[in-house]
């Protein structure tokens, strides 16, 4: 009977001691991949159209060649990130057409309420340029994060709308698109009309 409460002293002692110890343990949240960033450059896009502005070197800059796309359209795809921003470009004739461009815009970007858990919207107004808009942040699990019209007011309009090929889950996402809304940020703020 010695002998086996000899051996099993050990085993009993390493237990006080294995629980006497103070670990708070808790479970782990469930975690995401980590995201490598590329450094941030910009190239010039320049093309026979009526406006110009930089984009990230990252990104490819194509022509939209879907089914209803019209001649000054362009895709911004940031093949990293699963995404791109859908750029569309109108000549504008009249007030009505103008008034009815704004109204759509801002319609496209509210159908998105019943996702969203914000809708922030900043003026954009840089009178030498002639450039002003609306850029709207879309916060919550909806198919669009950002999305902005840019005007001269008179015969020019251009709008780009961000979306990613993934179901929307802001939590992931929301890295990449605080990265992406800095190019979108640069876009605006070099953006020229050629004439």
């Amino acid at each position: 009977m010695k002998l086996k409460q000899l051996i099993f002293l050990p085993f009993i002692l390493l237990l006080c001691f294995s629980a006497c110890q103070n670990n708070d343990y808790s479970p782990k949240p469930k975690a995401y991949f980590r995201i490598e960033f590329p450094k941030k450059e910009y190239a010039a896009f320049v093309k026979p159209v009526p406006f110009s502005f930089e984009y990230p070197v990252y990104a490819n800059i194509e022509q939209d060649r879907s089914r209803d796309a019209q001649k000054n359209w362009y895709n911004l795809h940031f093949k990293q990130f699963n995404g791109h921003l859908h750029l569309t470009y109108y000549d504008v004739s009249n007030k009505r057409e103008y008034d009815e461009m704004v109204e759509d815009a801002r319609r496209l970007v509210f159908k998105h309420t019943i996702k969203a858990s914000a809708i922030d919207q900043r003026v954009i107004n840089y009178p030498r340029q002639k450039v002003y808009g609306i850029y709207y942040a879309i916060e919550g699990n909806t198919a669009s994060s950002v999305q902005f019209f840019l005007t001269d007011s008179a015969k020019h309009y251009f709008r780009g709308a961000l979306y990613f090929n993934e179901r929307p889950q802001y939590d992931s996402i929301a890295p990449v698109v605080k990265f992406i809304k800095t190019d979108i940020d640069t876009l605006i703020s070099t953006f020229r009309w050629k004439n």
